[in-house]
């Protein structure tokens, strides 16, 4: 892994507990940004009234922590287009408050703060930071993506005032498929962190392994660290896939993890799939273990993630018993759908492992 991050919660000051520092010019206790595995957290609703169940939400969160999976709060996944500021909050604040309590008190928060306008997005920088986020990531509004997606003068602007202006450090949001398109390349991507001390990373949920291999070779070099210091010392330039169904041959060019909607399924099979690519790196012996369970990883992500944020939820419901229905206008999935998402061989696959793996934890 890149010497700028250590892996199993490893803190970049040699500690696990969280530190009170200054960094963005406040005291404040500092949960510091490592390799590993984030969960998009599904923002649940009361089927009648789509009021945010937060006692499931909350419990879904700490459910995934004790598995080793960070939470990131209204993401795409969580539904942010249809959150309005206050009930990000309520989220954020809920979050921390449920992790205090269960004394994960280090365990950071990354909360979704993209909007349509670039003053929308730092106010709710701002508002997130209040609430107790750790950091932040954006998305560019693909509102006007026929005028922004070939600008890239007017894309370099946005994530250079947004980190300039946030209290909290910064993640670019990298998503075609949720901003109309806009795909920032690797030249851009690179840019920005070297000249954006208060960039902490970038999610690529394009999936392209080689913009991926083209950042590390900058950003994960030591020399980064040293020429370029970020804003805050416990938020290195990390980068995260978007999807977990390659995390092992990352490993091998110095990313940092993934941020994944499937972790919230089986959080203990992906975080096992992690631990196992960091170790596969150092020992060659660990490497087939590494690509059998690489394998079924990304077959189910390949399955599941087709079935979008209502398959998750459908998914939820028949392994804990919650999940629930998204926010309207977006649909549910049909009764149909959900039985063979369900029997599908790639999901059961991962479900036997899931189980195995939880099952040992808690024994």
């Amino acid at each position: 892994m890149s010497p700028s991050a250590e892996v199993n919660g490893q803190s970049l000051n040699g500690s696990n507990e969280p530190r009170v520092n200054g960094a963005n010019g406040t005291s404040k206790v500092s949960r510091p940004l490592t390799a590993g595995i984030w969960a998009p957290i599904p923002t649940f609703f009361f089927s009648e009234t789509e009021d945010i169940d937060v006692p499931t939400f909350t419990a879904h969160i700490l459910r995934l922590a004790k598995a080793g999976v960070r939470p990131l709060l209204a993401g795409s996944m969580g539904e942010a287009h249809h959150l309005s500021h206050s009930e990000r909050v309520i989220l954020i604040k809920a979050a921390r408050q449920a992790l205090d309590e269960a004394g994960l008190v280090s365990v950071p928060i990354v909360a979704g703060t993209g909007a349509g306008s670039t003053r929308e997005t730092i106010q709710l920088c701002k508002e997130a930071a209040e609430a107790g986020a750790d950091y932040t990531i954006v998305i560019v509004s693909g509102y006007f993506a026929g005028v922004l997606a070939n600008n890239r003068k007017a894309l370099k602007a946005f994530w250079t005032e947004v980190a300039a202006k946030s209290p909290i450090p910064v993640v670019i949001y990298n998503y075609p498929g949720a901003c109309g398109g806009i795909d920032l390349d690797s030249d851009l991507i690179t840019e920005l962190a070297t000249e954006c001390p208060n960039l902490c990373g970038v999610k690529l949920t394009c999936g392209n392994v080689g913009k991926l291999t083209r950042i590390t070779s900058t950003v994960s070099e030591t020399s980064f660290a040293e020429q370029h210091p970020r804003q805050n010392p416990d938020a290195p330039f990390l980068v995260l896939g978007g999807f977990i169904d390659f995390v092992l041959p990352t490993t091998y060019v110095n990313a940092h993890g993934a941020i994944t909607g499937l972790a919230n399924v089986t959080p203990y099979a992906i975080q096992k799939l992690f631990e196992l690519s960091a170790a596969a790196a150092k020992d060659p012996s660990l490497l087939p273990e590494a690509q059998r369970l690489q394998g079924i990883v990304a077959r189910a992500d390949f399955t599941i993630a087709k079935a979008s944020i209502a398959g998750t939820k459908a998914l939820l419901e028949k392994l804990y018993g919650y999940g629930g229905l998204t926010r309207r206008p977006l649909p549910p999935i049909e009764p149909e759908a959900v039985v063979a998402l369900w029997e599908h061989p790639h999901t059961q696959d991962i479900v036997r492992v899931e189980r195995e793996l939880s099952g040992k934890a808690a024994a």
